[in-house]
């Protein structure tokens, strides 16, 4: 058994039909699509009522996908784009990465965590293209796993390895979640932890250095990101309100300017939330 047989097995595990329909419907809209993928919270929990699911939407290449410039250019430039879906009573948010990037931003040399410390997590495959995309995702995924061990502090105690790890791609991005997040998201499963340690056979290249540029990247990536969702993703501002408020436990509440204005109303909220550690 190696990395990439056990994630292609993990990658081809059955979903709710109400995923896999969702996940088509996202596909068909784009010229060129090769994958979609399931990840996040809901695929661990299994709970699809009443939350929006998390895919990821590959794609051959971005002006083929949109057939717009502006909309290619931006997520050629910052990658992602995300957008939301809603269809039958699923709602979801998708971010669009072509197969390049994607291949790129799962290695340990990506300017970034946003991508690989997703994709070192539980992944289904819900949507391909044809029968040669499993096996070129499977690739790609296994690449993740490797780099978070590649770059976690060493500790003879493979899930402690884990832990420290997703602590500190917490810790490289603007998140809302609770501080023992990291943690839980290894004592999910424990036994698939300990297995991708042993497969991934991954030495420790942990650099305090190269954290610090991942967490000053990973902050002024997420105000980025924000700009451009206002752009792309109409309602972001009550997704980022319910998505602090579900995990950081607030009360955060929308007023109409803010709805009107959404990149200036998420910038103005934004100093409140770091102050009350709402997001770290």
């Amino acid at each position: 058994m190696t990395l990439q047989n056990l994630i292609a097995q993990e990658l081809a595990q059955p979903v709710d039909r109400r995923v896999s329909a969702a996940a088509e419907a996202i596909a068909l809209g784009y010229p060129g699509a090769l994958a979609v993928l399931f990840y996040g919270s809901c695929l661990r929990t299994g709970e699809i009522d009443g939350q929006m699911l998390d895919f990821y939407l590959i794609v051959r290449d971005y002006r083929e996908a949109y057939g717009k410039a502006w909309l290619a250019g931006a997520n050629r430039l910052v990658p992602p784009n995300v957008f939301p879906f809603e269809d039958g009573g699923i709602a979801a948010k998708y971010a669009v990465l072509s197969e390049a990037d994607f291949d790129r931003l799962t290695r340990p040399e990506a300017s970034n965590v946003s991508v690989w410390a997703r994709f070192a997590q539980p992944v289904r495959l819900v949507w391909a293209a044809d029968a040669d995309v499993p096996g070129r995702m499977a690739a790609i995924v296994a690449q993740a796993p490797r780099t978070l061990m590649t770059l976690a502090p060493a500790s003879d105690d493979p899930l402690e390895r884990w832990r420290q790890g997703f602590a500190l791609t917490y810790g490289a991005e603007l998140r809302a979640e609770r501080g023992d997040r990291p943690g839980s998201i290894v004592d999910w499963d424990p036994e698939r932890y300990r297995r991708i340690a042993e497969l991934a056979n991954a030495p420790s290249r942990y650099s305090s250095a190269r954290w610090r540029q991942l967490r000053r990247n990973g902050k002024a990536l997420t105000v980025i990101r924000l700009a451009k969702a206002s752009l792309t993703f109409a309602g972001g501002i009550d997704y980022l309100a319910w998505k602090i408020n579900r995990h950081a436990g607030t009360r955060i509440d929308i007023k109409p300017w803010q709805r009107r204005w959404p990149l200036l109303g998420a910038v103005t909220l934004l100093p409140r939330l770091l102050r009350a550690g709402a997001i770290r």
